[in-house]
């Protein structure tokens, strides 16, 4: 709900000097110089309802079960920023029951039409797949274990591609291409052994014997920061609830599951009001890492924007009229700061066209087919008053 990011009393545009965050969001009270609200674009035409799904991110319609119709905006920037070992890095938060049963998830994410990326929900795992050429003790075996049958089952699937069909050819070479991609980014991390040293957390209780799912939520997020501060990634894409819209946070003292939650009131509820402050927890987490990393003649988080919003605008069962955005940080003063806008009516995909001219990869419009533009309200180019 926008209302829950809106200091209270702004009704129109403006500085944020002198004004007071909203409850759930008062951990970035310090931070409201680095801020910029923004509130009013829509993303009817995602489809959200309970989640736009790929839409989300894509600006196109979503839903589940819909494989993406094109690149996402996180995709595209990280191919607009210098060149990494990773694309954007998934990390996905849900119940612990949901984490261990499907540990990879493709929801918000992809590289084009049909080509989800995953996300990763066990930081067992996700540790393993960065920081396994490194470890010790059993995730070192388990770790060698594997990439030698990934290595196997990459030899076989080159050996059984000969005599398809035309048709089944294309889809073959992707599988054969999917494990191909999993062993060279073995290889790659194998090769910055001693660099990646400097950057991997220490798995403790939290991994292996985690009492709530915030444990996995935090281990998870920690592993995100260390990806980013080793520049094996230049864009972190974190999904709570996975995209989808369920979600838990028994550790916060909240017993009802997403999906219910999301269909009460959200202003002044005590348990909106939990989980918006942990995810704020979390930004002020990400933000105080990223500035204890020099970068050029400043710190990490002076080149960086964090984007907080949500995968189905303002509430359940919404039509998308409505869809807020913080963001913070101005990217290396490429973006501005400290105030509230409102903006009616343009869709999100113009926002993401911003972020685009934001980066030096200007488009004059992002996932916006031209038979829609006005049915959208999109405009060419960039959103005044959000670049600086």
């Amino acid at each position: 709900d926008p209302l829950t990011c809106i200091p209270k009393g702004l009704a129109e545009s403006c500085s944020l000097d002198g004004v007071t965050l909203a409850e759930p969001m008062r951990a970035l009270e310090p931070y409201k110089d680095m801020m910029h609200i923004i509130t009013g674009l829509h993303g009817r035409h995602t489809s959200p309802g309970h989640s736009a799904y790929f839409g989300a991110l894509g600006g196109y319609r979503g839903s589940q079960g819909v494989p993406p119709a094109g690149p996402t905006i996180d995709y595209a920037l990280s191919q607009s920023l210098p060149k990494t070992i990773l694309p954007p890095l998934c990390i996905g938060m849900e119940s612990m029951d949901s984490m261990k049963a499907r540990p990879t998830i493709a929801t918000l994410t992809a590289r084009g039409a049909g080509q989800p990326i995953f996300m990763h929900s066990d930081p067992n795992n996700l540790y393993e797949m960065l920081y396994g050429s490194i470890a010790d003790g059993e995730v070192k075996k388990h770790y060698e274990a594997r990439s030698e049958v990934m290595l196997q089952v990459e030899r076989v699937a080159k050996l059984k591609s000969g005599g398809l069909l035309h048709s089944e050819s294309q889809r073959y070479a992707d599988y054969v291409s999917g494990f191909r991609d999993i062993n060279g980014l073995r290889e790659k991390l194998s090769s910055i052994s001693p660099h990646l040293k400097k950057y991997a957390p220490t798995p403790d209780e939290r991994y292996t014997n985690p009492k709530f799912e915030t444990d996995w939520h935090d281990c998870l997020l920690e592993i995100g920061i260390s990806a980013l501060k080793a520049n094996l990634t230049n864009v972190l894409t974190i999904g709570s609830c996975r995209g989808e819209y369920f979600g838990a946070w028994k550790g916060l003292g909240v017993t009802e599951a997403g999906h219910g939650l999301g269909h009460t009131e959200q202003v002044g509820v005590s348990n909106w009001i939990k989980i918006r402050q942990y995810n704020c927890d979390m930004l002020v987490k990400l933000m105080k890492s990223l500035e204890a990393v020099p970068e050029g003649s400043g710190s990490m988080m002076d080149n960086t924007l964090i984007v907080y919003t949500s995968n189905n605008a303002d509430k359940q069962h919404t039509d998308g009229s409505n869809w807020p955005f913080v963001l913070i940080g101005n990217g290396g003063g490429r973006f501005k700061t400290g105030q509230y806008t409102h903006l009616e009516g343009r869709p999100i995909n113009d926002l993401y066209t911003t972020f685009l001219h934001g980066v030096g990869a200007p488009v004059d419009r992002f996932n916006v087919p031209k038979n829609m533009a006005n049915k959208w309200s999109s405009q060419l180019g960039p959103i005044e008053g959000v670049l600086a």
